[in-house]
């Protein structure tokens, strides 16, 4: 029962006001930092290609604001709870012990934030001493982000305890973390006899326990790997702070919130609705037509947004409600929905593509080349289903659309259809890298917005700069944190014995892709996309690489793998994430899924045994 009393209420309000004004001083710098970083990197491309003048600094400017926006987007986020959580067992729990999780969502990372804090200072002093080769800077003043948005997190986390409704639950939740917290310091002396050991309680069993409670995963991974090194390593933390921010810190990551940030444009301008509008006067007729059309919409803007909310919120809310009209099951339609977000995980400019060649090395040129036909391969899986599933429909009433309507959208659809060939062509004829490519994307997508279809809603700006930070600094925020946690791992030379176990299985290369395909398929339900990438990224290229397995093509099975686990449901928060973005309740999907789920197995193990589905464009 929530509980109320006159003495918390006061606290409550001035929490309340303190969060709003917060919340105010740190969404505006994040959503200017967007817009800047945006501006900084077109001037770079304009400047390069168009003047032939390249600008030494803008590389080093565009890393020192990417920094803050990362860390101000993940303060952003906390604030509004937006964190990557897997809610799947919290959900399901008694109200009570629900709420009581909650709660230990917000305390489990205040505990990590108050062990970060003095790292972050001392690392942001020792990189005072070093001066930035272009604009001969201190590099303290991109190193500040770190401490400036711990203490901001840990502001944001204290006002969201002191607002939580019940304080019994809170004051529970602080003085469990903080016994935990003390059982694994009190046991120090022990854990630096285990070896090993140690390895499975902190980064299988802490994770695991944190994870599953809802606790959100870049803080799960933050303290399993800062406990482990406290109390098991001789390692100062600052070291692990420095991991931090060189995985928060690859330029190419600096791409992320701007795909984000187009995703969301080519929604509002309504390139996304003029797609599917021509891609329903083509096969609307069909059975199953509309089907077809979800497929092909989630393909093409795939192809531009990056973001698969941003996919599915373009996608879902033009077809929907035409599907239900003629009769489609609201459970099949939410599980279509989740199966094409797998099924478009290697379309370029993919956020997961991008992650995966700054941490393991692959061109993202080749990367973008490679994810193409993956995902036709699956989309014909998926369009087998959904011509089974439909193929006795009753199409009587359905108005075929004559040559002169198609003809029509098809002129409205072209500069829609044309932005993912822009985006591509951009990157192969090195008119700009696949950091800057999103620019022109956006640059591209305003044109098109103010002068050809006429829509652009100013007032949408600001909301849209904000939640793209807010989505980005939950992303980063994960990286760094993960980055930290697979540095632990090679120090304590577990990648050395992984090597060797994936290394000894018999069978070879094809059992070592089957391997990879059960692990990766299980790690995107559990961890989701990113985090799993960034984890086990580093980790198992190595070793595909010494079975002779192509760079390219292992990483088209991995992405897809994780996909798959990423929108299957119970664990993965993608298919939840389909359930919000088409307001359908989950229990409904559950069964339409399964075959849509098998129908993408197949996809995937037919790209997995071909290699030239990955690798043909590339030579």
């Amino acid at each position: 029962m929530t509980t109320y009393t006159a003495s918390h209420a006061a606290p409550r309000r001035i929490a309340g006001v303190l969060d709003t004004v917060l919340g105010h001083l740190v969404e505006i710098p994040a959503a200017l930092l967007v817009l800047a970083e945006i501006v900084v990197l077109l001037t770079g491309v304009t400047s390069r290609y168009l003047l032939h003048a390249p600008l030494v600094w803008s590389d080093e400017l565009a890393s020192i604001l990417f920094l803050w926006l990362a860390m101000l987007g993940a303060v952003v986020a906390l604030r509004r709870g937006e964190h990557m959580r897997m809610t799947a067992l919290v959900g399901m729990a008694s109200p009570g012990v629900r709420a009581f999780l909650e709660v230990i969502a917000i305390a489990a990372p205040l505990a990590f934030l108050v062990l970060v804090i003095g790292p972050a200072v001392e690392f942001a002093q020792d990189e005072a001493f070093i001066t930035t080769p272009a604009l001969e800077i201190p590099n303290s003043w991109r190193a500040a982000a770190l401490p400036v948005g711990t203490a901001l997190m840990l502001l944001v986390a204290c006002l969201r305890l002191v607002r939580s409704a019940n304080w019994r639950l809170t004051i529970a939740a602080l003085v469990l973390v903080a016994v935990v917290g003390g059982a694994f310091y009190a046991l120090a002396p022990v854990f630096r006899d285990l070896g090993n050991v140690n390895l499975l309680i902190f980064f299988v069993g802490l994770v695991a326990l944190t994870v599953l409670s809802g606790v959100p995963i870049a803080f799960s991974f933050g303290l399993a790997t800062f406990g482990y090194l406290a109390l098991t390593t001789s390692t100062p933390l600052v070291v692990v702070v420095g991991r931090m921010d060189e995985g928060m810190s690859h330029l190419i990551l600096l791409s992320v919130p701007l795909f984000v940030f187009l995703g969301q444009l080519i929604e509002m301008t309504g390139m996304a609705a003029a797609m599917i509008a021509f891609l329903a006067s083509l096969l609307g007729h069909v059975r199953g037509g509309l089907s077809y059309v979800l497929v092909g919409a989630m393909y093409l803007v795939s192809g531009i947004s990056g973001s698969k909310a941003a996919d599915m919120a373009a996608v879902a809310p033009v077809l929907f409600p035409e599907m239900k009209a003629r009769g489609a099951k609201p459970g099949d339609l939410v599980a279509l929905l989740a199966a094409t977000g797998a099924q478009t995980e290697t379309i370029p400019p993919s956020l997961v593509l991008i992650t995966l060649g700054s941490v393991t090395g692959v061109s993202i040129s080749a990367l973008f080349t490679g994810g193409m036909l993956p995902g036709v391969v699956l989309a014909v899986t998926l369009c087998a289903v959904v011509w089974w599933r439909y193929r006795g429909d009753d199409l009587s009433g359905v108005r075929r659309a004559n040559r002169a309507e198609i003809a029509k959208k098809l002129v409205i659809a072209v500069p829609a259809l044309a932005l993912p060939f822009v985006i591509r062509a951009a990157v192969v004829e090195g008119i700009a890298t696949a950091t800057e490519v999103s620019t022109i994307g956006i640059a591209y997508a305003v044109l098109a917005g103010l002068l050809i279809y006429r829509r652009f809603e100013w007032a949408r700006l600001k909301p849209m700069l904000i939640d793209t930070a807010a989505l980005s600094g939950a992303i980063l925020l994960i990286i760094g944190a993960a980055t930290g946690m697979a540095w632990a791992l090679t120090q304590s030379g577990f990648s050395g014995q992984l090597a060797r176990t994936m290394g000894g299985l018999p069978g070879g290369a094809a059992m070592f892709m089957a391997a990879s395909i059960v692990a990766f398929i299980v790690l995107g339900s559990v961890l989701e996309g990113i985090p799993a990438i960034v984890l086990f990224g580093p980790l198992m290229f190595p070793i595909a690489r010494q079975m002779g397995i192509d760079d390219v093509h292992y990483s088209m099975v991995v992405i897809l793998s994780m996909g798959v686990g990423l929108f299957a449901p119970p664990f993965g928060v993608g298919y939840y994430s389909a359930c919000a973005v088409s307001r359908i309740h989950p229990d409904e999907g559950m069964k339409p899924i399964v075959g849509y789920i098998l129908a993408l197995i197949v996809g995937l193990i037919v790209v997995a045994a071909v290699p030239w589905i990955s690798t043909g464009f590339l030579h």
